[in-house]
């Protein structure tokens, strides 16, 4: 099942966890340092939360991106090539660690500058990035 993605900024993690859980009346998918996701079955939705101090969110705002999860590499490769067609692809990213899962996507902005990727997730990772320096989120 394919669904929308909506990544937020948040500046306590455990608060944002209490009230995303009883707004969306659903559980964490998974909770680690700094970050939790939701698997929300109704509405579709992979909510993120990426825990945030609050004088960065004041510069990036509580958005930190929007996505589509997919089932499938089939599908990324397949959304990448209509992309391209479409003159929309940023960059692409294989087997990458992004926010702590090894991912296949392809990235793409909105015209107001929104970031956009469509993705899916191969595996758990046991950390947010593969290195230090790399920024996916």
């Amino acid at each position: 099942m394919s669904r929308v993605q909506l990544a937020l900024n948040v500046s306590n993690l455990a608060e944002a966890i209490e009230f995303y859980s009883k707004m969306f009346n659903a559980t964490p998918a998974k909770v680690r340092e700094g970050y939790a996701n939701f698997a929300i079955a109704d509405p579709p939705l992979k909510l993120v939360l990426i825990e945030t101090p609050r004088d960065v969110m004041a510069e990036y705002q509580h958005l930190n991106h929007l996505g589509v999860e997919l089932e499938t590499t089939a599908q990324v490769e397949s959304s990448i090539e209509r992309f391209e067609q479409l003159g929309l692809v940023d960059s692409v990213e294989k087997d990458t660690t992004c926010c702590y899962a090894v991912q296949d996507k392809v990235w793409m902005q909105s015209p107001d500058g929104a970031p956009w990727e469509y993705y899916t997730v191969l595996s758990d990772a046991p950390t947010f990035h593969a290195t230090i320096d790399q920024k996916c989120c």
